[in-house]
């Protein structure tokens, strides 16, 4: 088939060639082995740009049976490295890609036959133990906690019965029996697509709703799925975007679905509208373990995929992770784009969303140009904060020489640069948003903002300047010592208040001639003055 873009195995193989794939041939348990290893490099202390995505080729599970399908975990979103190969460009131009993407749709092309569909499963192979969903390698994500192996790199299709636009969205989804799982879509004040197209099957009184769980697309569709798009977008019109060129779809086998053409697993099947089943104890995005909670039964009505199929799995839970990866490199542009275009504030020149353990939802970083107005100020950190309804609890408005994912940093201007009294505001009437209190309870939160920008200049930050942290390094490494990955602020640098003279003193006092310095001072030297004074040379 005729396509402008790279499938799963295809992105792969590039992952591979730019050394981002590790791929694992012993025997891994895929529901107490496979997560926690991959989970490694994201809590053991390796910086993101070493991360890779991992190919599992000899899987086991709790039981000892083994799987013929390899699984994924990493491939999309490990780093920003591995997302930019998905995407087909740099990091830096990913954000004017979704604005063009969005700006500029490509409806799908619709094709008759597909590698999606090499292999069908209908009937009775998809009952009985070791059949149907039980032939699927899914893992355990969080080992200990979760209640079933869970499906996490979805991009579940639904249809609105009214209007038939279908929506894709990430959502979770547990395995309960070799026909059957049970979908967890969010049900928060203007939810998930596919859960008003449920509430919308159910106000028409249908019994179920079509549903269509895809498992390894392109890419550029797969990307869709954590996207926040407006109601009533096709994604696979923007993936099309994304892509410069039509998607692929073809005809479900079971359902009146859509489907990526190039996607490695479909699992089609009928939603109940009226039943509701628990699912699970399941590790969430959030950073806590979800509580069992009811939430909707699919019966499969078959199952279809490649004859060389690879099931990817995200690796989610406490961040970073993988999900959060990709959640932050589509949310950040659009928080920028919000605040710098639509509000027409100037001086903002980054949004950063904190992604370690706060999961992105809790606190934003607003980064603006030094000088810019206290107004502007404020107008930023009340863009930040209604934005979205489940991100910026917390918003913190900072200078450019501060790194937003330096949490140290982000301490140290608040501590020199922000006064509590006059910088820092709260607002009351904050739904909980997605995380362990949960906003259908009806407890409400609150939100803080917090301006630690520099409100006039002030003497530079006390480290070595650039040039001798530099030259020393070089040494250090000359001496075999151990390897350091130095996080900003590793120099020192001027904060406004400083002049030529003192850097003139400064240099003669680095070329060790620091007694013309002291001739220079003698000669300045005054009657009547306090201790400690001010003096600032002409």
């Amino acid at each position: 088939m005729k396509r402008g873009y790279p499938d799963l195995h295809e992105h792969l193989e590039a992952l591979k060639q730019r050394g981002l794939l590790l791929t694992v041939d012993r025997p891994i348990d895929k529901d107490a082995e496979m997560h926690p290893l991959v989970r490694w490099q994201f809590v053991g202390g390796l910086p993101e740009e070493e991360r890779k995505a991992f190919l599992f080729t000899n899987i086991t599970d709790g039981r000892g049976r083994r799987y013929a399908m390899p699984v994924a975990v990493g491939a999309i979103a490990a780093n920003r490295a591995i997302y930019g190969v998905g995407m087909g460009v740099p990091i830096e131009e990913i954000q004017a890609r979704w604005d063009r993407a969005i700006a500029n749709p490509v409806p799908p092309r619709l094709v008759t036959e597909a590698v999606c569909q090499e292999v069908v499963l209908e009937g009775d192979a998809l009952r009985g133990e070791g059949n149907g969903l039980d032939r699927l390698p899914i893992p355990i994500s969080t080992p200990g906690f979760d209640s079933a192996p869970t499906l996490t790199a979805t991009n579940v299709i639904t249809r609105d019965p009214n209007t038939g636009v279908q929506n894709m969205g990430t959502y979770r989804a547990a395995l309960k029996a070799p026909d059957r799982l049970v979908v967890r879509m969010a049900t928060r004040v203007g939810g998930a697509g596919g859960y008003l197209h449920y509430l919308a099957h159910q106000k028409r009184g249908d019994a179920t709703m079509p549903c269509a769980i895809v498992l390894g697309c392109p890419p550029f569709v797969a990307f869709m799925g954590p996207q926040k798009l407006p109601v009533g977008v096709d994604e696979l019109d923007v993936a099309g975007g994304l892509a410069g060129s039509p998607i692929n779809v073809v005809r479900a086998r079971t359902v009146d679905l859509l489907v990526p053409a190039e996607a490695e697993v479909v699992i089609e099947g009928l939603i109940d509208t009226e039943y509701v089943e628990p699912e699970a104890p399941f590790g969430e995005s959030h950073g806590h373990v979800a509580l069992e909670e009811f939430n909707m039964p699919m019966r499969v009505t078959a199952i279809t995929h490649r004859r060389d199929a690879i099931i990817p799995s995200y690796i989610s839970q406490v961040t970073p992770s993988e999900s959060s990866v990709i959640k932050r490199l589509a949310y950040e542009p659009l928080f920028l784009a919000h605040l710098r275009d639509a509000l027409g504030i100037r001086g903002v020149k980054r949004a950063a969303l904190h992604e370690p353990l706060t999961a992105l939802l809790r606190v934003t970083i607003i980064t603006l140009e030094k000088g810019t107005s206290r107004t502007e100020v404020w107008r930023a950190l009340y863009g930040a904060t209604s934005f979205k309804g489940d991100c910026g609890k917390i918003c913190i408005a900072v200078n450019d020489d501060i790194d937003p994912d330096n949490a140290d940093a982000l301490l140290w201007a608040m501590a020199y640069r922000m006064d509590p009294v006059q910088d820092v505001q709260t607002l009351p009437h904050r739904g909980q948003g997605h995380g362990p209190k949960r906003e259908h309870g009806g407890e409400e939160d609150s939100t803080l903002l917090m301006d630690a920008t520099m409100k006039s200049d002030m003497p530079p930050l006390a480290l070595p300047k650039r040039e001798y942290m530099e030259r020393a390094l070089a040494i250090w490494q000359e001496l075999g010592l151990p390897a350091v990955r130095p996080r900003p602020p590793w120099f020192g640098y001027s904060l406004g208040d400083w002049l030529p003279q003192w850097d003139a003193a400064a240099r003669r006092a680095v070329e060790g001639r620091y007694l013309e310095n002291g001739r220079i001072s003698a000669g300045q030297r005054r009657t009547g003055v306090k201790p400690e004074t001010k003096f600032r040379p002409d």
